[in-house]
């Protein structure tokens, strides 16, 4: 993952709101979750959801389907696996002080 994408997915989610959507679609797994279902689950005002959830997908972090009328969206694994390993990559100086990065999610 570059330097650029990182800082992009790191401000991304340092904001409360974000991250429990983050978060959120995390636990959803492949099966994602409409606006209207995160909105509720977390109590989030439709239009503030609508505004972060653009902010997530320009950091790439999340992706959008759209099936029917709804709108799905989806934590983007792939990504959010690049995160840790560049925030984990080198660690300890190169000692094995941490799980193999393979192991992280494997969603």
């Amino acid at each position: 993952m570059q330097e650029a994408q990182v800082i992009r997915s790191l401000s991304a989610l340092a904001h409360e709101a974000r991250l429990r959507v983050f978060r959120a679609l995390v636990v959803a797994g492949p099966e994602g979750l409409t606006p209207s279902a995160m909105a509720e689950q977390l109590g989030i005002a439709p239009n503030a959801l609508s505004f972060h959830l653009k902010e997530l997908s320009h950091a790439e972090l999340v992706s959008q389907e759209r099936q029917g009328r709804n709108v799905l969206y989806r934590a983007a694994f792939p990504a959010m696996n690049g995160l840790l390993c560049y925030l984990v990559d080198n660690c300890c100086q190169g000692k094995a002080c941490m799980p193999d990065a393979s192991a992280l999610c494997q969603c």
